[in-house]
């Protein structure tokens, strides 16, 4: 078969046996592309070590409109590198003569830098929509909720109006992987909440729906009214500029302030990883950095110079 064709057969098994997100399979379909096009061959045979070396050579001089230093960076030709790897394991598996996937190895790079934004910020922020306003209001909702729980953005989109019964503290999400955790409503988000949704008069399942006369139009056509991640974090720039915060905020930022938070507050990084949904506690770490002030204070008590 033809690289093309067992591709294909990959993503479907990445769709259907693994449980992948449709935006992992399409971005697995577009590194695996990637490849297929630079190699300009479709025979299995002819994906050998030594063009997968010159593949790499050729991926960390490739130009990118998004990168300042004007080539991908080391994490995104990671995401191309771990791609092919998944491809030639599933052809081992298939019984299909290939080179060895462990040939491949992921470049190393720099530790990632977090947005941090203080308390302060976080508060400034969170006060800054006008809830005399539907609009307003909503959007209240949606950055206490972030704040509260933790959720990625793409999570807090698919929420659905029954998927929150505001008679108990937390529920139930279906985030990366598929894998389903528990997030809990503080009383502020609880209540925004309520008096938000109190106020809905349309059918929409959706839990966070676009407002005002476009979305009318919108409804009379039957079109989605639920928001998208896109229009969030729009959402989060306007509130940030309005609160006076210069820094870049997106909800991801946000998610990064709940977990700091709760580590500054004492909470053990255990705790942290599975109130984010994170598989493995080295994801987690890296928000260990909150600790610094008091290892600070530590060395200062008990150093003995």
């Amino acid at each position: 078969m033809s690289l093309r064709d067992l591709k294909q057969q990959f993503l479907e098994y990445l769709e259907i046996e693994r449980g992948r997100s449709a935006l992992t399979v399409r971005n697995y379909d577009h590194y695996l592309t990637r490849f297929f096009d630079w190699l300009g061959s479709d025979k299995v045979t002819d994906v050998t070590a030594p063009k997968l070396r010159e593949f790499r050579l050729w991926l960390n001089r490739l130009e990118s409109s998004q990168a300042e230093e004007g080539t991908l960076k080391k994490r995104t030709q990671n995401y191309h590198l771990i791609a092919l790897r998944a491809f030639l394991k599933y052809l081992r598996k298939q019984d299909i003569k290939c080179v060895d996937p462990e040939v491949i190895e992921l470049a190393k790079v720099p530790e990632r830098m977090i947005d941090i934004i203080s308390h302060e910020e976080v508060v400034r922020i969170l006060d800054a929509p006008d809830t005399a306003t539907t609009i307003g209001l909503r959007d209240k909702c949606i950055l206490e909720l972030l704040y509260a729980t933790g959720l990625r953005v793409a999570e807090l989109c698919s929420l659905s109006r029954d998927d929150i019964d505001l008679r108990e503290d937390g529920f139930s999400i279906r985030g990366k992987g598929e894998k389903v955790r528990i997030v809990y409503l503080t009383d502020t988000a609880r209540e925004t909440l309520k008096k938000y949704l109190g106020g809905r008069t349309d059918s929409d399942e959706a839990l966070f729906i676009a407002h005002g006369k476009s979305s009318a139009k919108r409804a009379e056509r039957n079109e989605d009214l639920r928001l998208t991640p896109r229009t969030m974090q729009r959402i989060l720039k306007h509130y940030a500029i309005k609160a006076g915060v210069t820094k870049t905020v997106t909800p991801h930022t946000m998610r990064h302030a709940f977990a700091t938070s709760l580590l500054h507050n004492g909470a053990d990084i255990r705790s942290v990883q599975a109130l984010l949904g994170h598989s493995s506690i080295v994801t987690t770490q890296i928000y260990t950095h909150v600790v610094d002030n008091q290892l600070r204070d530590i060395h200062k008590k008990f150093h003995s110079r």
